[in-house]
């Protein structure tokens, strides 16, 4: 496995030196030094306010030590099914509370007996390695953004009606910006860390590259991955001490903000609603609908499921119908919809009430283990990947984690820490 992982790495190295020593880049990177310099030394970001604004948020102890602990997933999927206009079905409450329960034990109980040496022997990885994979991401998803607009022969965000004929093939790539974004931003951290750069400039870095994300996702309509963008880089900015708490509590009213306005104009240029409706009312609609779909699954899937992990497994590309595909032809009879079924909406369909605790359980745990790793080793890659797996865990509240690219990246994180309990035995 080193050897590959050597040999793939050498090979990112060498294509990212490369892009880096061309005229374009030379130019681009010299132009942002300036630009960086100017913000360092700028007399109007004196004028911005410093970590101690609003500093009674410090004094708040849940939010200051556990703002991003696994049980936000809990916290946020409570307030998104309160947002629903209807309540849910007995059995559905029943399902939830042993969701619920299961990740519970799986992100606060089960981590508690794993890491605790006081010398953890933990997997490192080399800071060039993570920023050329990072950099490689973001160059191949800017490249497939190009390729989706001309595939279309338009730029989505102003012509809403031409979103509907983007091709996943085009799209899932341009993706790959948000971890793209989660590993550069994860080595300018250990910059940070190191001394290399200053606060400022890291400050400086994060917020460039969630302008890079905004300017291409903005564009092709996606508001939630977006928000993943967002959510990415105030996780890591956070845990690396280089964005304040009171920032974070900004930073998301600001993003709930982005939710509501860019859903209310999306939904007005599409004449589902009037300019008098409440701002709101697409989220408790959409919300509404999400737990509509979601009583429907747990009636169809009962206490073992239907499907048995094909649901799941259509997330493979080549499958015949995609899995919320899957969901529209089982509740709608109709193949040619997607419907986003939550977070628990494959595992009740696929295995039923079983499911959704054996699968919460280990979601939870996963995110528990990535939780204690990243606050005890403070290590920058640590914190990239638990904010990447974290920030797909909240989104999935809505959407389910059914992409095949975020599967992965779930995949990836479990490897890496089943390799660091496995270490940590020794």
């Amino acid at each position: 496995m080193s050897i590959i992982y050597s040999t793939l790495t050498s090979a990112i190295n060498k294509i990212s030196d490369e892009f880096h020593k061309s005229f374009l880049f030379t130019t681009i990177f010299s132009i942002l030094e300036f630009v960086e310099t100017q913000w360092v030394n700028s007399f109007f970001k004196k004028l911005y306010p410093d970590e101690n604004f609003l500093s009674f948020l410090n004094r708040n102890q849940i939010l200051k030590n556990h703002i991003f602990h696994p049980l936000v997933v809990l916290f946020l999927f409570a307030m998104f099914l309160l947002l629903s206009i209807n309540s849910p079905s007995t059995s559905l409450v029943i399902t939830l509370f042993i969701g619920f329960v299961a990740f519970f034990i799986g992100s606060a109980i089960l981590p508690k007996y794993f890491f605790n040496k006081s010398n953890q022997n933990i997997l490192q990885f080399e800071k060039k390695d993570i920023y050329s994979i990072g950099f490689c991401l973001i160059l191949v998803s800017i490249a497939f953004f190009f390729i989706s607009i001309a595939s279309v022969r338009g730029i989505p965000l102003l012509k809403p009606s031409i979103r509907y004929l983007l091709k996943p093939i085009f799209t899932m790539p341009v993706f790959l910006i948000i971890p793209g974004t989660c590993l550069v931003a994860s080595a300018y951290l250990k910059d940070y860390q190191d001394e290399k750069i200053t606060r400022s400039q890291a400050r400086f870095r994060f917020i460039f590259l969630l302008m890079i994300d905004c300017a291409f996702l903005l564009l092709l309509g996606y508001r939630t991955p977006l928000l993943a963008a967002f959510l990415i880089i105030i996780i890591i900015g956070f845990y690396g001490n280089i964005v304040s708490l009171w920032e974070v509590v900004i930073g998301a009213a600001i993003g709930v903000g982005a939710i509501v306005g860019i859903g209310y104009f999306r939904s007005l240029g599409e004449m589902t609603i009037t300019a008098s409706t409440s701002p709101i009312y697409s989220l408790q609609s959409r919300a509404d609908f999400t737990l509509h779909v979601l009583n429907l699954l747990d009636f169809i899937g009962g206490n073992f499921g239907i499907t048995h992990g094909q649901l799941l497994a259509s997330s493979i590309p080549g499958s015949d119908l995609g899995p919320r595909m899957m969901v529209g032809k089982l509740i709608a009879w109709r193949s040619e919809v997607t419907i986003t079924p939550t977070l628990i909406g494959q595992m009740v369909i696929d295995f039923g009430k079983f499911g959704v605790a054996i699968e919460m359980l280990i979601l939870g745990f996963v995110l528990g283990i990535g939780f204690k790793l990243m606050r005890i080793t403070k290590n920058y890659f640590y914190i990239g990947i638990y904010s990447l797996i974290l920030t797909y865990s909240i989104l999935g509240i809505e959407t389910g984690i059914l992409d095949i690219q975020v599967l992965l990246y779930f995949a990836i994180a479990i490897f890496i820490y089943l390799i660091n309990l496995a270490k940590s035995r020794n």
